[in-house]
């Protein structure tokens, strides 16, 4: 499923949408603050300047790009009698650059690169204003995400010391020494990151030898919720006297 962002620019709202990990920027919502509309997108796209553009791009970045159609249809470019929509571009090259939706959030989409030349197209002015919020947006994107990655970071080392707690305080008898009391603290660890990662702290060492940190530090923010979730429930397990084989299972 599509996400959907908005860039306002110069008073335009136009829709951003994020597709199979792409970012795609509406050309649709582009024209809105111009007198011709989306009829300019066809204009654009028949241009023959254009279409070396868009094919040059496809032949880099699509390995299934049908360049011996393309070909054909610079041949064709150029003429009074030349007529190229985006849905016949996509349909005769498999071009993946530009998309065309129906429905909610409809219209004409391009790549960032296309879209950035679209608008260049439109107005150098435009074109660099839309560069500027793309990048703002984009921006903001990273420190929500940098943000909500300290976030669970902190969260986790909370609740790793709730866990670590837990230990001390129901499996280590007052005896042991530290050493001892160390290889308990890592057997615990242990079984979390066999259920959370399918290996133990040693052996993530030993098949990664040129990673920085420990096992934890690789994480994902997906997992690192995870983690943080079982180390309150293995906690409370372990209060509950449950021994280890069965807090696995759990």
């Amino acid at each position: 499923m599509a996400k959907s962002r908005k860039l306002n620019v110069n008073e335009s709202s136009i829709a951003v949408i994020n597709q199979n990990e792409i970012d795609y920027i509406s050309l649709t919502d582009m024209t809105v603050s111009f007198r011709e509309g989306s009829g300019l997108i066809g204009k654009w796209i028949t241009n023959k300047n254009t279409m070396e553009y868009i094919g040059v791009w496809e032949k880099i970045n699509n390995p299934n790009f049908n360049y011996p159609e393309f070909g054909v249809i610079t041949q064709e470019a150029g003429v009074n009698r030349f007529i190229m929509s985006v849905g016949q571009w996509i349909d005769r090259t498999n071009a993946v650059g530009m998309i065309v939706k129906a429905g909610r959030y409809g219209g004409t989409y391009a790549h960032k690169d296309i879209a950035f030349h679209f608008a260049m197209w439109l107005s150098p002015e435009f074109q660099i204003y839309l560069v500027n919020e793309f990048q703002r947006l984009k921006d903001d994107e990273n420190n929500r995400l940098k943000l909500e990655w300290n976030l669970q970071r902190t969260l986790s080392k909370v609740n790793y010391h709730i866990h670590t707690d837990a230990i001390k305080e129901n499996l280590i008898p007052k005896e042991v020494t530290k050493q001892q009391s160390s290889t308990l603290y890592a057997s615990e660890a242990d079984l979390l990151n066999v259920a959370q990662f399918g290996i133990t702290a040693k052996e993530w060492r030993e098949n990664n030898p040129d990673q920085k940190g420990n096992i934890r530090d690789s994480a994902t923010l997906e997992q690192l919720v995870v983690l943080s979730n079982m180390e309150s429930i293995n906690a409370l397990l372990i209060r509950q006297g449950l021994p280890q084989n069965e807090r696995l299972i759990n």
